[in-house]
């Protein structure tokens, strides 16, 4: 039986929840995932979890922050004067946005505060800061 190892194309099968129980992401109803093992391709923590299970194999794995999309980070956090807005935006909480940089490359951003006079934008990761419950199971390795 094929066992996943580093350098591998897998297909995985998976459902993502939050410690409240929440689905993030799942393939249900959709082709497994397929990456390559140790290539940088899925957060540390799903490619570690991944290694070394055969074809067949299911497992629960909850990865931290660290090993997820990393801790919520404060200074991607950035408060805008309503006046620098585009004209007709009318900006919800959650919202996504780009947000150009000094260097011309543009950063998607959410909104995560609409005051009267700003808004607050958050460049972090959605699921930063947030630890991560997958199930998973290795479908081929290739």
């Amino acid at each position: 039986m094929a066992t996943a190892t580093s350098g591998d194309t897998v297909h995985v099968h998976y459902t993502g929840k939050l410690d409240d129980g929440t689905v993030f992401d799942t393939s249900e109803g959709r082709d497994p995932l397929a990456f390559t093992v140790g290539s940088g391709q899925v957060v540390p923590g799903f490619d570690e979890a991944v290694a070394g299970m055969q074809v067949g194999d299911s497992k629960t794995v909850r990865i931290g922050p660290a090993d997820g999309y990393g801790d919520h980070r404060e200074d991607l956090v950035l408060e805008v004067p309503s006046e620098q807005l585009p004209e007709g935006l009318e900006p919800e909480i959650g919202m996504e946005l780009g947000l150009r940089g000094q260097d011309g490359q543009t950063m998607p951003v959410r909104v995560a505060a609409v005051a009267d006079d700003a808004i607050t934008l958050d460049a972090n990761h959605p699921l930063a800061g947030k630890a991560l419950t997958f199930d998973v199971t290795l479908v081929d390795v290739s």
